[in-house]
């Protein structure tokens, strides 16, 4: 039994929620306690429910290289056994897992999703990640791709250092591919300039990622057939798991699973602040109906971010203070259009529900509008939907910063702005009647690498530290991380608390390897 008993997990989304669950599938004599300032489970990556139909804040594919992440997943959720609606519908032939239940009949359960994410530039689709095939040279012309071509050779030959974000891309694909399909769009949603932010953010999300990676994916498939999967670069492949209601019925089933282990959630809870002593941390502060409840603790796991945490720490150093407080996010609003129809046609030969195109996204590349990305929820899940054959249900992703004009924009006048910007880039018909609307707010959605980044490691040290502080998830690392990988971090630190090991930087080390995995 362990001589630690009273835990308290700060932030009840994917990270928080599986060390809930680890710590008590370990030791259940344990007093664990998720603090989650919200209303809701899954952190960014909740669903959110609006009139019978469902939301995916950002859109989360259920896909890891690492089989103790599946294996969590599909403990939590199996994979279908059976088709699913669409798959009955179109006759679709899917992976089914023998013994798996039945999505017809089964709520709790995971679908097999084909993946399909398109960039639309110049009202045209093109693959992404961006493929070498007839339709690209098609939409580009054959001059523009002679040119990409010819701008890409001479990446390989003269490489340029990679101190920006921006050096990075460019060195992967060419200087014309970057600018067609990289500088803008990040331009959109970092609201800086590629040549202003760091290159850790492309060695996080991209790293495995380039030309010479697609060509080498479509050689093996050209030449070997189908791949396994578990040996191709992450953002180059075909199919995902996605559960029945989306990526917070997934959240929302582990936490009833955690306090059936005999674990606490609270929501509503707003951590304002800790008691220090000798190196440790003491006892955590939070707000709750109104009052400052202050909770004595062996041990805290923090998923808040980082700015807030040093924020209500005691003592800080004067430079730690400055760069937690310099620390940068980018926020988005997703505002959900339900519509009967969209103007584009299926063009593909992926038969889809209504025939509508079969994308989970689309990233828009056009400087005339400030949209940036486009969801079509009825191809994540047709549950997502309460009426998957006869309405689209999109969600449109704007990033902005919290506060700016367009967060606080009239919420009328902002999907006005949405339904226009839509229809002038041939997405939906202006005359096209919106059945229903959403507006969902998401703050410190995305951990930014410019500013104080650079000195992150400071704060890190400062942190570490404290001996009875472990630090994980997206906002907790202040590191762009993917479900799987704040999983991972998770895991490792519920590992340290078991074995008392002293040295975090197994924790910290996660999603550091040189191993490539999903793009954003």
């Amino acid at each position: 039994m362990a001589e630690f008993k009273k835990i308290i997990i700060i932030g009840a989304g994917p990270a928080g929620v599986v060390a809930g669950y680890e710590l008590l599938k370990q030791d259940k004599n344990l007093n664990v306690t998720i603090l989650e300032q919200s209303q809701a489970i899954g952190g960014i990556s909740r669903t959110v429910r609006h009139n019978g139909n469902r939301m995916d804040i950002g859109g989360h594919r259920f896909f890891s290289k690492n089989d103790k992440v599946v294996s969590w997943w599909n403990n939590i959720m199996p994979m279908q056994g059976h088709p699913a609606y669409d798959d009955l519908k179109l006759h679709r032939d899917v992976k089914l897992y023998k013994g798996g239940p039945d999505p017809q009949t089964n709520d709790r359960v995971m679908l097999t999703r084909n993946r399909v994410s398109r960039i639309f530039y110049r009202k045209a689709f093109f693959d992404y990640p961006v493929k070498l095939n007839f339709n690209t040279i098609k939409n580009m012309g054959l001059v523009t791709t002679m040119g990409a071509g010819f701008s890409y050779l001479y990446s390989v030959v003269a490489k340029k250092p990679e101190d920006s974000l921006e050096n990075f891309y460019i060195n992967r694909f060419g200087r014309k591919l970057y600018s067609m399909f990289f500088e803008s769009y990040t331009e959109k949603l970092w609201g800086r300039h590629p040549d202003k932010i760091s290159p850790d953010w492309g060695a996080q999300r991209v790293k495995g990622l380039s030309i010479r990676a697609v060509l080498k994916d479509i050689f093996q498939k050209a030449f070997h057939g189908k791949q396994d999967e578990s040996k191709v670069e992450t953002s180059l492949i075909e199919h995902f798991s996605y559960p029945k209601y989306g990526p917070g019925q997934l959240w929302e089933t582990a936490a009833d699973e955690f306090q059936k282990m005999g674990g606490k959630l609270q929501k509503g809870c707003r951590v304002t602040g800790f008691d220090t002593k000798e190196g440790k941390v003491i006892a955590v502060k939070y707000e709750s109906n109104g009052k400052i409840v202050t909770e004595p603790i062996d041990i805290v796991i923090s998923s808040m971010p980082l700015k807030d945490l040093i924020a209500g720490l005691e003592e800080v150093p004067e430079n730690i203070r400055s760069i937690a407080s310099g620390l940068p996010y980018r926020d988005f609003i997703t505002i959900g259009l339900l519509v009967k129809k969209l103007a584009l046609k299926n063009e593909t030969k992926m038969p889809t529900l209504s025939n509508i195109i079969p994308d989970c996204w689309i990233y828009v590349q056009d400087n005339n509008v400030r949209l940036g990305r486009v969801q079509i929820f009825n191809n994540w899940s047709p549950y997502m939907l309460q009426n998957p054959e006869e309405t689209v249900w999109i969600g449109l992703e704007y990033f902005c910063n919290e506060g700016d004009s367009f967060w606080n924009m009239d919420e009328k006048k902002r999907i006005q702005l949405a339904v226009k910007e839509l229809a002038s880039i041939g997405l939906i018909e202006e005359t096209e009647p919106v059945l229903d609307t959403h507006c969902e707010y998401v703050p410190k959605a995305y951990p930014a690498y410019f500013d104080t980044y650079n000195e992150i490691n400071l704060l890190i040290n400062y942190l570490n530290s404290f001996e009875n502080l472990y630090c994980i998830g997206r906002n907790g690392q202040h590191r762009y991380n993917n479900m799987d990988h704040s999983m991972e971090t998770a895991f490792e630190a519920v590992k340290n608390i078991f074995t008392n090991v002293k040295d975090k930087s197994n924790i910290w080390n996660v999603n550091q390897e040189e191993e490539y995995h999903e793009e954003k």
